[in-house]
């Protein structure tokens, strides 16, 4: 794995542990803070592994977009990542943001950590498979042609 995916997956579980230890105390805009983050964090582990070009972004519908060439089956649908793109703005920036009657509360907290936990659990099963099949690619890629047959 390469270091860079490390970096982004430590700090995708961070954000994620994070989560999971501000929904147990009741607060809720934080906690959807550090899902969104965990969520877009892994990711960009996943498209950093891939070889793929990263963009800044905080759009998990475009990160989720830029994975499509690769043809996985990640379990993340994109009314999930509509989800977790509105409640981006709102559990920063509360005044002036496009949901300006949003409250977090502990059901949209537990239907955001359960798509964060099964983005996590992808990344665990495919993170390692991902270097690999990307890496032969690349290599692929990077090697001359060979002529379909030898001059005499």
């Amino acid at each position: 794995m390469k270091d860079e995916t490390r970096t982004w997956l430590k700090y995708s579980r961070e954000n994620l542990r994070s989560a999971k230890l501000l929904l147990e105390s009741g607060l809720f805009n934080p906690c959807l803070q550090n899902v969104q983050q965990a969520v877009e964090k892994g990711l960009k582990a996943l498209i950093v592994e891939s070889f793929l070009e990263l963009k800044k972004t905080h759009s998990i519908n475009e990160l989720r977009n830029a994975l499509l060439p690769l043809r996985m089956k990640l379990d993340l649908s994109e009314e999930e990542c509509d989800l977790l793109d509105s409640i981006y703005l709102p559990s920063k920036y509360p005044l002036g943001s496009v949901l300006p009657d949003f409250e977090p509360d502990m059901e949209i907290c537990e239907q955001c950590m359960a798509i964060a936990d099964r983005v996590d659990d992808f990344l665990e099963r495919n993170l390692t498979v991902v270097h690999k099949v990307a890496a032969t690619e690349k290599e692929d890629e990077e090697s001359p042609a060979l002529p379909d047959a030898l001059p005499d």
